[in-house]
């Protein structure tokens, strides 16, 4: 069945849409953290952020049912739900810059918003990102991803080097001129992009930086760089879509890393499979780019939208998840760092709340990924009914991103099968 599944999936989708697993898994069933496959097998998912209160989760979808039983339009008429929701989101920034909200249906509708933003309200067009990013697939927003540190100088986008602790920038170096050296690549892009014409505009971070393996940031890299960013004129966009909603044990990310934005973007995990994505940033930001684009979205701001996504915040809260995602998530880290010891292929564990990465690499002395062995991991564990990934800069990373709803009985069960995997590949 699942052959014949594929070579119908790949005659209608086009061959090449990609699929996770040497062996792709065919689901029908989710509930809570767990998967199902035809026959009944049960997968406990790590991987997924966008179902963050639980597959299926019956609070979210009574407030789907009801509402799209009851009215759902677009956004140009008045409805209490949107207002409700967008003042409920605004709300969960400490920040007093964040103040309004642009609701759209997709991560990349709603970084496009944000880059546009930018470039509206500084009248630059110059943007800065990590060598190792991705926020998203239109034309715009795709120019920043994976880009090379030896860019056209004349190029509007700029990278520099991700900041991070286990490969350094400047080997020997103490965390304070680790940071500073990141510092200085920011600084030459900056002056690069102002000496070209384009000025700058906004850098952009994921704040944890996801993608680029959750490395561990040299203190105080985050909040210089966001002040040196505004210094040059410029604003400080941060992606929340996977470090956001609660996933670090904190509602947003940029609370962990220190980053300080003027300008928000969550999606995935908003709707719990509903698509759903926001731009969030103070009034007169918001206003501007509205007068200079009459933004409109036919599905966005839609009081289908406004219940599912109130529903999602309202469970999180209700069930006390920030708690829960700190705690289950340390005793998850701290079971994998008490095993990295017996094998030498774990180079380093890293990540805050339910979002993990476990590095691997090589028994060579120098660090070097192994992304071979990555995949054979995340595939064992398919095996054995956990679901993770393998990403990060060098896809050699495990991936470790359950939803929200993850337990400390979860957690233990796919420590036991991590014993399990490492045994087989060690004996």
């Amino acid at each position: 069945m699942p052959q014949s599944l594929l070579a119908r999936r790949n005659a209608a989708l086009g061959a090449g849409t990609p699929l996770f697993y040497t062996h792709p898994l065919h689901l029908v069933r989710g509930d809570g953290v767990s998967l199902y496959d035809p026959a009944g097998r049960r997968y406990v998912d790590m991987y997924n952020n966008v179902p963050c209160v639980g597959h299926a989760n019956p609070f979210v979808v009574a407030a789907m049912v009801k509402a799209q039983s009851t009215l759902n339009v677009h956004s140009r008429y008045l409805h209490e739900g949107i207002v409700n929701f967008c003042e409920r989101l605004a709300g969960l920034h400490k920040s007093a810059k964040i103040e309004s909200v642009i609701v759209s249906c997709s991560g990349t509708e709603a970084i496009e918003v944000a880059l546009r933003m930018a470039r509206f309200a500084t009248g630059n067009q110059g943007i800065i990102c990590s060598d190792g990013t991705y926020h998203g697939n239109s034309e715009l927003v795709s120019k920043l991803t994976r880009l090379s540190l030896n860019q056209d100088s004349a190029s509007e986008v700029r990278a520099i080097p991700f900041p991070e602790t286990y490969r350094p920038l400047l080997q020997g170096a103490s965390e304070a001129e680790l940071c500073d050296a990141y510092l200085a690549r920011l600084a030459a892009s900056i002056d690069t992009l102002q000496r070209s014409g384009h000025g700058v505009a906004c850098v952009i971070f994921c704040s944890i930086l996801a993608n680029e393996g959750l490395p561990d940031i040299p203190a105080g890299f985050m909040a210089k760089a966001s002040a040196m960013v505004h210094a040059a004129g410029g604003l400080v966009i941060s992606d929340e879509v996977q470090a956001g909603y609660a996933r670090t044990g904190q509602w947003w990310g940029y609370d962990v890393s220190g980053l300080q934005p003027d300008i928000v973007v969550t999606g995935k995990p908003m709707g719990n499979g509903l698509p759903l994505a926001a731009t969030a940033a103070s009034r007169d930001l918001i206003e501007t780019f509205r007068a200079k684009t009459r933004y409109f979205n036919t599905f966005a701001s839609s009081p289908l939208q406004a219940a599912v996504g109130t529903a999602v915040i309202d469970y999180i809260e209700n069930n006390n998840l920030l708690h829960s995602v700190a705690t289950v998530g340390a005793h998850l880290k701290a079971g994998l760092r008490a095993r990295q010891p017996a094998w030498s292929a774990i180079g380093d564990i890293r990540g805050t709340g339910l979002f993990l990465g476990v590095e691997l690499i090589k028994d060579d002395g120098q660090k070097t990924p192994d992304p071979d062995l990555a995949i054979d991991v995340i595939n064992r564990l398919k095996d054995k009914g956990f679901l993770t990934s393998n990403a990060g800069i060098f896809r050699n990373t495990v991936k470790i991103r359950p939803p929200l709803v993850f337990g400390k009985a979860d957690a233990d069960a796919f420590l036991a099968a991590w014993d399990e995997m490492v045994h087989e590949i060690t004996h």
